[in-house]
């Protein structure tokens, strides 16, 4: 018997026996847990080289990477926002784009637009920077709601179409996406279907004093991020990315993720609750969490730490609850505490 992190209690079963091994895989079945947990470490170590004294905000950008997820990091300007989305781009020998958003940004500047060749005497498709492997966006509620709308259709089904012309975007494909809270000077807020599609939000915190000082020693002479080296492949993420999907999810852990959700959309003091596709990615994170800890099933615990960056950012609070300065974050912790836990394994 196990304690979950608010104190309910659940049984620890193993998963079923058609499931692979904990511990690695046979060879027809593609890399296990060990072969995660070393490629994993290595990334997790070239980003937190640059990136101090944030161990959670790392972990949950690398558990949204395996989950074939999207992030958005949200916070205050200078506390390393942009630093952290080229930290883990700069970790993968894959193909990375960034695109600074502005006012005047169009969606073709994002997309790519087709142009007229004389030599060949026909029209051409000249890509934008969104065909990546790990598309950076830098202040991303800068841009006008037209332009980030650019970006809906490749985070929800990894392709662009353009002139009627759809093109696939190769795996592994992620959008690291930073913006300043919306109450800041020239920003505009994000769609409710733009926030829906990231899997994640974060938020970087400022540094500890610790970890400040040794920012100012580290960061002094030069940026770490020059020194950062590749450590993984794209071959080797989309390698990861199969072990995570093949994560045992248990009937009562799908079911508690199911309550969750939907303990949103009747909540009082939410006036737009989390979508279908929120419970997907939820479960998505959870699977790659989980396989971040050496284990190859989900546990409730999974989904409760990861409830609110996967939820909170797609809720909207009624009028009232914005006048009692209750944000979304503390309803999800609320309805987290709330919840019975189900046993795993059932």
């Amino acid at each position: 018997m196990a304690v979950g992190t608010h104190g309910e209690s659940f049984m620890e079963t193993d998963p079923p026996a058609s499931h692979p091994a904990r511990h690695g895989a046979d060879e027809a079945s593609g890399p296990g847990l060990d072969g995660l947990a070393q490629v994993a470490n290595k990334i997790r170590d070239a980003v937190e080289s640059v990136i101090e004294g944030k161990p959670s905000v790392v972990r949950l950008a690398l558990t949204v990477l395996l989950a074939e997820g999207h992030l958005l990091i949200e916070d205050v300007p200078g506390v390393g926002k942009t630093m952290l989305a080229k930290a883990l781009a700069r970790s993968v020998d894959c193909s990375v784009r960034r695109v600074q958003f502005t006012p005047d940004l169009l969606p073709s500047d994002i997309t790519g637009v087709s142009a007229y060749n004389q030599e060949l005497r026909e029209f051409e498709f000249k890509p934008g920077p969104v065909f990546a492997n790990i598309v950076v966006g830098d202040e991303i509620n800068r841009a006008s709601p037209k332009t980030q709308s650019a970006l809906l259709e490749c985070m929800e089904e990894r392709q662009v179409t353009v002139d009627g012309t759809t093109y696939t975007l190769e795996p592994p494909f992620m959008v690291i996406s930073t913006q300043n809270p919306v109450e800041m000077e020239g920003t505009y807020p994000l769609p409710e279907a733009q926030r829906d599609r990231f899997t994640a939000r974060i938020s970087m915190g400022y540094p500890d004093p610790a970890a400040e000082l040794e920012m100012l020693e580290t960061h002094g002479e030069s940026s770490p991020l020059d020194r950062l080296t590749p450590v993984a492949h794209a071959a080797d993420v989309r390698d990861l990315i199969e072990v995570v999907r093949r994560q045992h999810v248990s009937a009562g852990v799908r079911q508690y993720a199911i309550d969750l959700v939907a303990a949103t959309r009747s909540h009082p003091e939410l006036r737009l609750g989390a979508s279908p596709r929120a419970t997907l990615h939820l479960v998505r994170a959870a699977r790659a969490y989980a396989a971040l800890d050496d284990r190859d099933y989900v546990l409730p615990d999974d989904l409760q730490d990861l409830a609110v960056p996967v939820l909170a950012h797609r809720l909207l609070p009624t009028t009232e609850a914005q006048v009692d300065r209750r944000r979304p974050e503390q309803v999800v912790a609320d309805l987290v505490k709330r919840l019975p836990v189900p046993p795993h394994g059932k």
